[in-house]
Order: C-alpha cells, then structure tokens, then sequence
C-alpha cells in the first residue's frame, strides 16, 4: 500500500471512530460509572477485535452475508437486542460512585465479540476494505489495513471513555448519575435506528 493510501484509510478510521456510535456510547457511560482504569479493557476489546474482524472482512466473510442475505438480517436482530439489553444495563446503573466497584465494566472479550454483531462495525469495515485494499489484496496488505485501523481507532474511542471519567466529579450525585445514565441509554437505542437501516451491500 502507498503512504497516501495509508494516509487516506487513516482519515477515514478517523473519522469513523470518533463520530458517535454504540461503542463510543457505552465507553462514555463506563467511563462515568467505572473510571478510565477500569474501562481500558472494554476500549483496547473494541480496537483489536475491531481490527481483527477488518481482517476477516478482508478474507472474504461479507460474501457470506451477500450469498445469504437472512444471515445478515439475522445478525442485525441480534445486535439489536444486546444493544437493547445494554442500554437497560446503563440505565438502571444509577448506583452511587462509591458502590460502582460491586458491578463490573465490559470484559476485554465481551467488547471484542460485541464487534461482530455490531451493524456500525460491519458498515464500517466493509467500507475500509471496498476503499481502501488493493485489487487481489493478499493477507498482509490486509493485516495493514487492519492494524492501521486498529492503531486510530485505540485513541480515538478513548476519547470518549476519558470524556465520561471526567465527568465523574460532576455526576457523582446519585441523581444527576441517574439521569445521565438513562440519557445515555435512550441515545444507545437511538443509534439503533441509522444501523439497522443500512445496507451492506
């Protein structure tokens, strides 16, 4: 790959990993309720199984979702409901700081695995490698491609998992952590919505 090929897909993981999302979402609110610490599995799950799943994009699995359409619908009901599940799991975590270290953040597997039944993280792989990997592109210019993904997307996320533990001071009142957690939970639904109506293909 060209350094302005690289140059370019950087850009584009850029932009795609900062911009709101469910996990962007769920690391603001674990950010919040379990620090930055303690969210830094959930966040490093989401960049490297992200990339791991660029690279099995690469390889050839979105041909199984375009020979068998109802396997890609099937996935999309399926993120849906553990987005739904998720987005009762932050809004009833209203409990106070002091007593957050009884519940337990996103393991590092859970969020990896969270990645492929994620409809914004399929969109957004299918896209680096339809723009961005070479015609025949063989297994090592699509380790690039996902490492550079990978290597973006790790700081970027963390932006919002930094953004959240920053407001822990504020949202240390049991009300106002409440509030903000069912905000945050009504905005992962949402997200539901533009995802579920994409295409693939």
């Amino acid at each position: 790959m060209s350094g302005t090929t690289v140059a370019a897909l950087a850009a584009y993981a850029f932009v795609t990993s900062i911009t709101p999302g469910p996990n962007n979402l769920m690391l603001l609110a674990s950010g919040t309720n379990f620090g930055l610490r303690r969210t830094l599995p959930h966040l490093l799950g989401i960049s490297l199984g992200f990339g791991v799943m660029v690279f099995g994009v690469g390889l050839g699995l979105t041909g199984l979702f375009l020979a068998f359409p109802p396997l890609y619908l099937a996935m999309k009901v399926v993120g849906a409901a553990y987005l739904v599940w998720l987005a009762w799991r932050i809004a009833t975590a209203a409990a106070p700081m002091g007593e957050s270290k009884r519940r337990r953040p996103m393991s590092f597997l859970g969020a990896a695995a969270f990645q492929w039944v994620n409809p914004k993280a399929w969109i957004m792989a299918v896209g680096a490698i339809s723009n961005y990997a070479p015609a025949e592109a063989g297994a090592s210019s699509l380790a690039v491609i996902a490492l550079v993904y990978a290597l973006v997307n790790a700081p970027s996320v963390a932006v919002w998992a930094a953004f959240g533990a920053a407001l822990r001071n504020w949202l240390i009142h049991p009300r106002r952590l409440r509030i903000f957690n069912i905000a945050m939970a009504i905005l992962l639904l949402a997200s539901l919505y533009p995802i579920l109506t994409a295409d693939i293909g």
